[in-house]
């Protein structure tokens, strides 16, 4: 399935995409795209409707972040050979975990703001694991039945806040509007094999990123066994897993997003997202 969330910020309902690429409405199901929703009797019984019966969406109405009521915002760092390589980084031993702030989720197709100051303004595209069973403690073995699904992620960096003011890197990962998130959450039945994605992104019609989940480090299961060693994940917590090459900062030289920019970027089977830059207010 591919779960769908549109309409203005804050007040986005949920729908799913049916076969023939239609929106239908399930807020008469369901009250949102995230909690228990996403549990499997709740995938389940979306599952079992007749998607013909629903109301279709009129129109081209914006999409959402197709996870509403995210609690936690997880990313792992260095966590492609390849993008550890360009970035002069040693390939780590266990996965490199920050916090995305939940306030920087966006709809995969709204505006970038580049924030006040900033130097280094960069891209990252990235898969994005979806929760859909509290894990605590979790075994590699049974990680996958804690997933409910899939989606696209631009984990939109500042740099220079990242890397030299000091501290942890959050502060250049959760400003605002730094995660589009979407277009679709597309559940476990639809990616067999989360291994084997081919992934890219673009500036201004240049292809910066052109790689493959195929370079991962640390694998979906590995990754979810990890996390919830150190804390819960609850169904709507989402896990962005690393970056391919390509990003601004291993550019020679490097290259950084300003005001007036369009990126673009997907991930074979959940689809893609389009971003405009705009000067933060």
């Amino acid at each position: 399935m591919k779960l769908v969330r549109y309409g203005e910020p804050g007040a986005e309902r949920p729908a799913i995409l049916d076969a023939q690429g239609v929106l239908r409405d399930l807020s008469g199901i369901v009250p949102d795209i995230g909690g228990a929703t996403l549990l499997p009797e709740g995938l389940a019984k979306i599952a079992a409707l007749d998607l013909a019966a629903l109301p279709a969406v009129e129109g081209t109405p914006r999409i959402g972040a197709c996870v509403g009521q995210v609690g936690k915002f997880i990313c792992v760092g260095l966590n492609y050979t390849d993008h550890a390589a360009e970035s002069g980084m040693a390939i780590p031993d266990e996965p490199v975990l920050f916090m995305k702030t939940t306030s920087c989720i966006v709809g995969p197709n709204d505006d970038v703001e580049i924030p006040r100051g900033s130097e280094k303004t960069d891209w990252e595209v990235e898969l994005g694991i979806v929760i859909g069973k509290t894990a605590k403690y979790v075994s590699k073995e049974d990680a996958y039945d804690h997933v409910a699904g899939y989606c696209v992620i631009n984990d939109v960096s500042e740099r220079h806040f990242q890397l030299e003011r000091g501290g942890q890197w959050d502060k250049g990962k959760g400003c605002d509007t730094f995660g589009p998130i979407g277009p679709w959450l597309v559940t476990t039945d639809e990616i067999t094999d989360p291994h084997v994605l081919d992934m890219w992104l673009e500036v201004d019609g240049k292809r910066y990123q052109n790689g493959s989940t195929r370079t991962m480090i640390f694998d979906v299961p590995t990754i979810v066994s990890y996390v919830s060693q150190f804390m819960s994940l609850q169904p709507g917590d989402i896990i962005s897993t690393g970056t391919p090459p390509g990003v601004g900062l291993g550019q020679k030289p490097p290259v950084y997003l300003k005001a007036g920019q369009t990126m673009r970027l997907a991930i074979s089977g959940l689809g893609e997202q389009q971003q405009t830059t705009v000067a933060a207010a």
